[in-house]
């Protein structure tokens, strides 16, 4: 088997020729089922020899798998095997077959998910001696010596790998002044090119990140996010601090171009959970530079997505904040970043509308929910995922949720109700994992204050103390029920009931916000 560095000097097939040499290597042996390892390494081998990859791409395409199924195929190993959880994605996967080296514990979760050893895979050398001519076994060599393919299954394959013959062309036409130079001279630019080639390799390959370092960060952007809902938002946003912290070392320090845009990427979505977790915190200026911050990294990296999602989190802190035209444009902003098939662009659309009942225009809610409604019927089937997460719930709680507060601000109260109970009861019926208890509670609240509007103030108090009884009262929750103990206490400044709801929401911002210590006398 060539070594890797002759392997990489010349052009490389494209996947499509890998597979047809797989295909043929099946057929000859009768398509067996399962493959025997011993005609996957040599399936392995001729890819390697023919098409020119490096040596895990080639166990992969003699596997016949895309990257997502090599990827799935190791992580079912890893749970059959009762083996340590990794963190391993697509991405990971791509480095390693452009010639980043895996971790040790990752190059022996690859060596038993392909049955073989690391020099195998491309990890290691082997320094043993060559074999003799005559031991040679080439896969399609027939009665050809030198392990060629039959003419006529070569010409058919050279059909399918045009790219090599373009690059022949195009290194012809390099050379060519080379020819109008003397042999001396000519030698000695050649001499010199390869080793400034060497140095361009090393300078864009130099990095001090560790082979493990990306993936880590992905795993751990992902843990912040199932985390976000669940646990306590001042130890949540404490964490992630942290990490955003040592992202932006990481930003500073020696990487590759293609680690630096991945980079931009995890530092955007630390950020953008950032914002959120500031706004649970009832600091909206910190959450609107977080939200900026995250839109601008998100630029940084190519990532719309990620642009998108941070201008969702602007919308929703600057509603909070009563900035609805503010709210409105960050709305709009976002959809020019998010995919037309995404439930973030329903979900974008129902902020607009949101925002346009929060300042009083009736005809801009409308469009903008219709807008929000359509988007939603044009989704495909199959929901998108964030972080391991689902996101099409989003989107069906911003069609409930966002309405039943819209409808609120433009005083129709029993429309308000109407989309406030299919929301709760959306809430409600949710996987217990993808429970939100914050969205629960404002929906509890806005059905309260539905209920208020429509006369009937005892439900409304009940609701009230649900929701503020929620395991996660965040300031979002805290400042909606301030609107329905304010709305309340002005339309039913006799009842008991109600004076009781304020205690209770008094006692929950005291415990949010503990007041500062006296200052001693004479200080």
């Amino acid at each position: 088997m060539k070594s890797q560095t002759t392997q990489q000097a010349r052009a490389v097939h494209d996947v499509s020729c890998g597979k047809v040499l797989r295909e043929r290597a099946l057929g000859r042996a009768g398509s067996p089922d399962p493959v025997p390892a011993a005609l996957t390494a040599k399936i392995a081998a001729e890819v390697e020899d023919h098409c020119g990859h490096r040596r895990l791409k080639c166990r992969r395409l003699a596997r016949g798998w895309t990257v997502a199924q090599a990827v799935a195929a190791a992580h079912q190993l890893v749970e059959d095997e009762h083996l340590a959880k990794v963190g391993m994605s697509e991405r990971s996967w791509k480095d390693w077959e452009a010639g980043v080296l895996p971790n040790p514990d990752y190059q022996d979760l690859l060596c038993r998910l392909f049955c073989t050893g690391p020099v195998e895979l491309g990890f290691a050398h082997d320094y043993s001696p060559a074999p003799e001519a005559d031991e040679a076994d080439p896969l399609w060599s027939g009665d050809r010596p030198d392990g060629t393919l039959p003419e006529g299954d070569a010409a058919r394959t050279d059909a399918e790998c045009t790219e090599v013959e373009a690059t022949k062309r195009r290194d012809a036409v390099k050379l060519a002044g080379l020819a109008m130079a003397a042999p001396a001279t000519a030698a000695q630019i050649l001499q010199q090119a390869a080793t400034e080639a060497m140095e361009f390799t090393q300078q864009a390959e130099s990095t001090s990140l560790g082979s493990g370092t990306l993936d880590h960060l992905d795993l751990a952007v992902t843990e912040f996010n199932h985390a976000y809902s669940l646990k306590p938002p001042k130890a949540v946003f404490d964490a992630v601090m942290d990490y955003r912290r040592k992202v932006n070392s990481l930003l500073k320090a020696k990487h590759t171009h293609q680690q630096e845009r991945e980079l931009l990427a995890f530092a955007g979505w630390l950020s953008e959970l950032l914002a959120w977790l500031a706004h649970d915190l009832g600091d909206a200026r910190t959450g609107l530079a977080f939200a900026t911050d995250a839109f601008v990294h998100g630029q940084q990296a190519g990532h719309g997505q990620l642009c998108a999602w941070a201008m969702d989190a602007s919308a929703s802190i600057n509603l909070y904040e009563q900035r609805p035209a503010k709210a409105r444009n960050a709305a709009l902003r976002g959809l020019t970043e998010a995919p037309a098939d995404h439930p973030l662009t329903v979900r974008l659309h129902a902020q607009a509308a949101r925002a346009a009942a929060a300042d009083g225009d009736t005809e801009g809610f409308t469009t903008a929910f219709h807008s929000a409604e359509d988007a939603h019927r044009l989704l495909p089937p199959r929901s998108p995922r964030r972080f391991g997460m689902d996101v099409m719930p989003l989107a069906d709680y911003a069609l409930t949720s966002y309405p039943a507060t819209s409808f609120i601000w433009l005083g129709q109260a029993e429309q308000a109700r109407r989309h406030a109970e299919h929301a709760l009861a959306t809430y409600e019926a949710a996987p217990e994992a993808s429970r939100s208890p914050s969205r629960e509670a404002i929906a509890r609240i806005d059905l309260a204050i539905a209920h208020a509007q429509l006369g009937d103030p005892d439900d409304a108090v009940a609701l009230g103390h649900q929701a503020l009884g929620s395991a996660r009262v965040v300031d979002s929750v805290r400042h909606r029920a301030g609107d329905l103990t304010s709305f309340l206490t002005r339309r039913y400044p006799r009842q008991s009931a109600v004076e009781g709801l304020r205690e209770h929401l008094a006692a929950l911002d005291a415990a949010a916000h503990p007041a500062l210590p006296a200052a001693p006398s004479g200080a």
